[in-house]
């Protein structure tokens, strides 16, 4: 689909219009086989449909380390969405929050921090005390977001999850899986605020008392990789090397995971396999763009602006192997509405199909009003036709 569909629709009753524009043919093989890693688990997929592109061992139980703390962020994002909790709010560090192990940050207890910095520390080096902090901010205790942490996992469907704590420390009965990882990691991704953080190299950590602590990023990925703008690593004797990262080159985005992995030096290579062997076989189309007003309009007799323009109300997306051709169409389908209409109102539904298959929609909103002739709009009329 371009940004604007070259048709126009008049109807009062349930219709369907027919789009196709063609899509250079290119030869190209079916994809290559996935690429066998050493690491015990992993998973790759395209972000914006969540579809797998490979998978090993992606549903097997196993620690998580650090990467437990992407629902952490995941829950902070949400929270700051919601109007809930402020990046610029200030926040008290607990006594319980400084005595974190582990990577942390060195807050002082009963100290004033800034809810931006407090994630910048995790995102950034996976600070556990600053982990605590946010966790008691948001939900009153360390036991309350744990249980807002599973009961997100459940929304999300990730079956095989079950967290203990909001910082992935070893803890008995908290585990995970890469399959989950990969959800969880693409829902973080979609808040734009996290890439504010993620991408940040080093950066001295500002205590009240004056003290600064410094901190780089875990992820060398964001360095050593075209594209790579995000991840989460983590690392325990129990868990191994674990890091959830994501890419993005052109409109093609990708998430992949890994766990146990022997090394961090050996789990930044097979990420980096992982990522090359997406992006050579896989690309993403923008095909619906959402909000960009359509060709397609609505027309109802009666009105007194006889018709209304149409915009998709989201972006869609398709996933394709590289280099595949083919013919993209669309489909609209409008529904029949009562006047007064209003702007944004529903109209139908717009498809994107290939082969006759759908590989994106979106709801059609009106771009104006549209409003009942009144008994002086009736006579204009029939004076001009006079």
């Amino acid at each position: 689909m371009k940004k604007r569909l070259g048709i126009s629709v008049a109807l009062m009753l349930v219709a369907a219009a027919l789009i196709v524009c063609s899509v250079p043919a290119v030869t190209a093989s079916a994809a290559a086989p996935a690429p066998e890693l050493a690491s015990p688990s992993f998973i790759l997929t395209e972000a914006e449909t969540g579809t797998v592109l490979c998978e090993h061992n992606a549903r097997e139980h196993r620690p998580i380390a650090s990467m437990v703390k992407i629902m952490t962020l995941l829950l902070t994002f949400e929270n700051i969405g919601s109007g809930a909790l402020s990046e610029t709010e200030m926040i008290t560090a607990s006594e319980n929050a400084a005595s974190m192990g582990g990577s942390q940050a060195y807050l002082d207890a009963h100290a004033e921090y800034e809810v931006g910095e407090l994630i910048k520390s995790v995102a950034v080096a996976s600070a556990n005390d600053s982990c605590v902090a946010l966790a008691e901010r948001i939900s009153g205790s360390v036991d309350g977001f744990v249980a807002e942490m599973n009961e997100k996992a459940k929304r999300l469907g990730m079956e095989d999850t079950h967290f203990v704590n909001c910082t992935g420390l070893p803890a008995p009965n908290q585990y995970s899986c890469a399959r989950d990882a990969a959800v969880m990691f693409g829902e973080l991704i979609r808040y734009d605020g996290f890439f504010g953080y993620s991408g940040v190299w080093m950066f001295d950590f500002a205590h009240p008392s004056g003290r600064k602590t410094a901190l780089t990023n875990t992820n060398k990925m964001i360095r050593s990789y075209e594209g790579c703008d995000g991840g989460k690593t983590g690392f325990t004797n129990e868990a191994r090397y674990c890091l959830s990262a994501t890419a993005k080159r052109g409109d093609t985005r990708l998430v992949g995971v890994i766990a146990g992995a022997e090394s961090s030096a050996k789990r930044n290579a097979e990420m980096a396999e992982l990522f090359d062997y997406g992006f050579a076989n896989y690309e993403v189309k923008q095909v619906i763009f959402g909000g960009a007003e359509t060709d397609v309009r609505y027309e109802a007799e009666g009105s007194r602006e006889g018709s209304v323009g149409l915009a998709p109300a989201s972006d869609g997306f398709y996933l394709s192997e590289r280099g595949e051709g083919g013919e993209i169409g669309y489909r609209v389908e409008l529904n029949e509405l009562k006047l007064p209409i209003a702007k944004g109102a529903s109209a139908g539904r717009i498809y994107a199909t290939v082969g006759g298959r759908t590989v994106a929609e979106s709801e059609l909103v009106t771009t104006g009003e549209l409003n009942e002739k009144t008994y002086l709009d009736v006579l204009k009329d029939i004076l001009d036709r006079m």
